[in-house]
């Protein structure tokens, strides 16, 4: 029973490393390493709109915007930019599936309008490159 135990140690210690391997995530600014899995929402992508439309939409609108995330603000906390301006978007680990995204990449995002008392942001659903 104890070399069971001893070799099971031993597995789990040589395999850790193997799932903490980066997986994608926002590389710019303040950024660290993240990590993803698998899937997420796929569906129509509705009318590309902008971050100052985004802004002035009512809490819960669904919207796409496209441009570029040039800062991490906090863990999942980041700016997004566009021709129209900057909207925050809030954007969970899971949702980058694997991608890098670099200041400089052209993004569409998809999510929801997260409104509160004093400020806007977007609740990131999907996330993915596109050509600019």
């Amino acid at each position: 029973m104890k070399k069971f135990a001893a070799i099971a140690a031993v597995l789990a210690l040589t395999c850790a490393p193997a799932f903490a391997a980066n997986q994608g995530g926002f590389s710019g600014p303040s950024s660290t390493t993240t990590t993803s899995q698998a899937g997420g929402f796929v569906g129509p992508n509705g009318t590309v709109t902008t971050s100052a439309n985004a802004k002035s939409m009512r809490d819960d609108t669904w919207v796409t915007l496209r441009g570029n995330i040039i800062e991490r603000i906090s863990d999942d906390l980041y700016i997004f930019k566009d021709a129209s301006g900057t909207v925050n978007v809030d954007i969970d680990h899971k949702r980058w599936n694997g991608l890098t995204i670099t200041p400089q990449d052209v993004v569409e995002i998809q999510g929801e309008v997260d409104k509160d008392w004093n400020s806007v942001e977007i609740d990131v659903k999907q996330i993915r490159k596109v050509n600019p």
